[in-house]
């Protein structure tokens, strides 16, 4: 069964139940850790390129690996725009960042990025990881998956969004937006994991060296 199947056979509770469940065993960022690849150049869809550093707030830091055609990140891509301009206002700094190989799924081009921007109305840069490399550091796997920093640059918070992608008015565990209102109030995050549920990152192929 394919995923576009899967999202028409699956229960709401039953997705509510998968996303409840403890996150996998770890490849990637623990609890406390700072954001690796902080200082990689990314080119934003303004045209420019942007640092996670370059972006990150005095109250915290929201990096968001995401994408144009996974229909996970498109249940959820309003939300995460509406909460990535939230946390740019109350004073963290924001990115999203495209790790997919558009040769696997032309819809993750650049050029679908900047009419995405627009369309959702983002506020922070939205950007193109064009060796997947940070997605790597980071050992991020799913589209939508969310990291979020403190004032001190460490991981707070690492997973999905919240327990209901279909549907936003049935939510009742909004792990990232409370997350991020913990983040921009100076208070302790309560859910520091979930487990990210999504389409797999479409991970370019690392080039050997010459």
């Amino acid at each position: 069964m394919n995923l576009r199947s899967a999202l028409r056979t699956v229960p709401l509770g039953a997705l509510a139940l998968a996303l409840s469940f403890a996150p996998a065993a770890r490849a990637g960022l623990a609890p406390g850790d700072k954001a690796p690849a902080a200082d990689t150049r990314m080119r934003n869809v303004d045209g420019k390129d942007v640092t996670i550093a370059g972006v990150a707030g005095k109250k915290g830091t929201l990096v968001v690996f995401t994408c144009n055609h996974c229909p996970w990140a498109k249940m959820w891509e309003k939300r995460v725009a509406e909460i990535g301009n939230a946390a740019r206002a109350a004073g963290l700094g924001v990115i999203a960042i495209n790790s997919n190989d558009p040769e696997a799924f032309p819809e993750d081009g650049y050029a679908d990025m900047q009419k995405r921007a627009k369309a959702l109305g983002f506020k922070f840069p939205y950007v193109v990881d064009g060796t997947s490399d940070v997605a790597r550091a980071f050992g991020a796997t799913r589209t939508p998956e969310a990291f979020v920093f403190d004032a001190a640059g460490k991981l707070v918070y690492h997973g999905t969004v919240d327990d209901n992608a279909r549907d936003a008015a049935a939510v009742t565990t909004p792990w990232l937006k409370d997350a991020v209102n913990a983040v921009a109030a100076g208070k302790p995050v309560t859910t520091a994991e979930t487990k990210a549920l999504g389409c797999s990152i479409k991970f370019r192929e690392k080039k050997s060296a010459s």
